[in-house]
This record gives C-alpha cells, sequence and structure tokens, in this order.
C-alpha cells in the first residue's frame, strides 16, 4: 500500500499567508485559489482590489496545476501551435487554465495541491504563486 499525503487547511493557510504577502510587497492585489490533489477548492481570497474577472480564472489555474501535474505555463506551452495537448483547454468545460500563474504544490514526490493567482501580469501570478508554494515547503 501507498501512503497517501493530504494538503491541511494549516497548509493551505500558510500557502495562502504566504502569497497575499507577496501579492502586498510588489503591490497588485490578487486573487489566489488553493486546491487539494484532486483540484478541490480549500481556500479562495480574493484581495480588495483584484480583477472580479480574475476569479474564476485563479481557481481554474489552481484546478489545472494540481489535474495536470504541472505549471499552467508548462502546460499552455504544449497547447500551442497544435502541440500535443492541444485542445484540453477546452476540455473539463473550460476549466483547464494554459496560462502562467498556477502551480502544483509536491510534497517527497506525492501531488498534495495547487495554488492559482490572478489578476497581475502573467509574471506577477507566478511569482505569487510560488511565495504560496515556498511559505508551505
Amino acid at each position: 500500500m501507498k501512503q497517501v499525503l493530504k494538503l491541511t487547511l494549516e497548509d493551505a493557510k500558510k500557502m495562502m499567508d504566504g502569497a497575499i504577502n507577496k501579492a502586498i510587497e510588489i503591490g497588485v492585489d490578487m486573487d489566489i485559489a488553493i486546491v487539494d490533489d484532486g483540484g478541490h477548492l480549500m481556500l479562495f481570497t480574493r484581495m480588495d482590489n483584484a480583477r472580479i474577472t480574475s476569479i474564476n480564472i485563479s481557481i481554474d489555474k489552481a484546478f489545472t496545476a494540481a489535474a495536470a501535474r504541472k505549471a499552467t505555463l508548462d502546460y499552455g506551452n504544449a497547447v500551442r501551435n497544435h502541440g500535443p495537448a492541444f485542445g484540453i483547454q477546452t476540455s473539463h468545460q473550460g476549466r483547464f487554465c494554459v496560462v502562467g500563474g498556477g502551480l502544483p504544490l509536491f510534497v517527497d514526490s506525492q501531488i498534495v495541491g495547487g495554488i492559482g493567482c490572478s489578476s497581475g501580469t502573467p509574471d506577477q501570478d507566478i511569482v505569487v504563486a510560488q511565495a504560496g508554494l515556498d511559505a508551505c515547503l
């Protein structure tokens, strides 16, 4: 039997705090979503001036990172120009997100969750998501 690690609410809170702190540091209010290994939402925050249009995008980025087990930007590169994953962005009712800002969380080579950030540029979204991961590890 394999022992499976699980993301706890306490872990998710650490991730959220790290992401929020980085968003404040770079001066961009974000929508931030954290999901478990199955892509199910555990925690969500919409900072005061985050884009309302980015709420679902952040959740979809977190879902994609956990479900695909890779960064959304990397997944997006496999979609572009009719790449090997082309078409996935329209499956699962359009939930797969293929732009930067979604990162998977691995512990001991096991997927335990994902984080998705949206409202900034793709680079800003990635920086905030990475800060969330770093705060948890």
